[in-house]
């Protein structure tokens, strides 16, 4: 028996775009749909109780985090992650290998080799005692065929990912879906190394499906998804995905760095390679225009920080544009957050309140940001699918690009 069920609605008349129907162990997922990342088990700001209300209906948990604290024994011995944040739909882990690499050394960069001032770069094949890499402690994330050895950015200790050591901490947090280990490059990177790491990603990723199929009672339980790479390149990614897509698994996220020049063409390529009876998940993104162009070239799932992090930092969702709440102009603005969209539980606030807040240094604006956003980016979401099942998308996706870009 397949831990998940796929199930496609409609299709649309002038895109790729779908609507579909994704059955788990703990609830249906209606599709495309947006997932909110509840990092270590937690949404930043929101409580999981209140999910439902702003539309949410699963939520993707971050394995690297977990893994470190509190460890995936743990979340285990509480259920799984879903109970143990209180949360009862569907849930969805990654691999880990995303936060290794960027947090390898220091926020925000994307780490392979390792190199000091003029040194050229250190041969990847270390032992993870190695006493050079153990004293540079929350600095380090070095890759080699086998896995990676990273130090902890909570406290400098040393650890090491495998693929069959990321499939064992996502089977113990317990998650409906969860994906094969990869290596995530920078777009930056040259062609020659982004080949190297999509078929380093290959060789994880038959790793990853190895020792899923071993564990019998987690098969049962929990869907593997297989993780698409190879960059900006356009022949990469198409040998990636008619890779990737050669083995068993239950779905596919396409995973990596994007220009935005380069994300349609490079999703185009990737989608024709994968099965059409399969769920595909846009890894990371959250950007309404890129939300809506991934729904039309034929993705189903999306995820992405960024809803909750820009109403941590003032920055609200409307359909006329982003917000800065923390602009003097909205001192005297007694108009909803935004009068075209009304998010549960936050459509009675002001923007003249919120922003207030803010200046105030008031927790409670972080919240009702993050709670707006969120239930805006999901709105937006279910629009695309009725938008779908009424034959409308293309319309709708330019109606609300016009709107919000102008």
């Amino acid at each position: 028996m397949n831990a998940i069920r796929f199930d496609i609605e409609k299709r649309a008349t002038r895109s790729v775009a779908r609507a579909g129907v994704l059955t788990t162990n703990h609830g249906i997922i209606k599709t495309p749909a947006f997932i909110p990342v509840a990092t270590k088990a937690s949404i930043k700001g929101v409580l999981p109780q209140l999910l439902p209300n702003l539309g949410a209906q699963v939520v993707l948990a971050n394995t690297y985090h977990l893994y470190l604290q509190p460890g995936e024994g743990i979340v285990k011995d509480a259920g799984g992650v879903g109970a143990f944040m209180g949360w009862s739909g569907p849930t969805v882990t990654d691999s880990g290998g995303f936060q290794v690499f960027s947090l390898g050394v220091a926020y925000g960069k994307n780490i392979t080799k390792i190199a000091h001032g003029d040194e050229p770069p250190r041969d990847q094949d270390i032992s993870i005692y190695d006493e050079s890499v153990a004293s540079q402690h929350g600095q380090l994330a070095v890759i080699d065929d086998e896995g990676v050895t990273f130090t902890s950015h909570l406290d400098g200790s040393l650890h090491r990912f495998t693929p069959e050591r990321s499939v064992e901490i996502q089977h113990a947090l317990g998650a409906d879906i969860f994906f094969a280990f990869d290596e995530c490059t920078a777009p930056t990177k040259e062609k020659e190394y982004q080949k190297e790491a999509m078929e380093r990603t290959h060789r994880w990723a038959k790793r990853s499906l190895y020792t899923h199929k071993q564990n019998i009672e987690a098969r049962k339980k929990q869907a593997l998804f297989g993780i698409v790479q190879g960059g900006r390149f356009e022949d990469l990614r198409r040998q990636s995905a008619r890779e990737i897509a050669s083995m068993d698994f239950d779905g596919f996220g396409i995973g990596g760095s994007f220009s935005k020049e380069d994300m349609q063409g490079v999703l185009q390529v990737a989608v024709a390679e994968l099965p059409e009876e399969k769920p595909r998940h846009f890894l990371g993104i959250g950007e309404p225009r890129d939300v809506l162009e991934g729904i039309s070239e034929g993705m189903d799932l999306f995820d992405c920080v960024s809803a909750t992090r820009m109403g941590r930092h003032g920055t609200i969702y409307t359909k006329r544009g982003l917000v800065h709440l923390r602009n003097s102009k909205y001192k005297n603005d007694f108009t909803p957050l935004d009068f075209e969209t009304a998010v549960p539980g936050t459509e009675s606030f002001t923007r003249a309140y919120v922003s207030h807040l803010f200046r105030a240094n008031e927790m409670l604006g972080q919240t009702i940001a993050s709670m707006h956003n969120l239930g805006f980016i999901i709105a937006l979401v279910d629009g695309a699918r009725e938008a779908i099942i009424e034959d409308r998308f293309e319309t709708y996706k330019e109606d609300f690009i016009r709107k919000y870009y102008a």
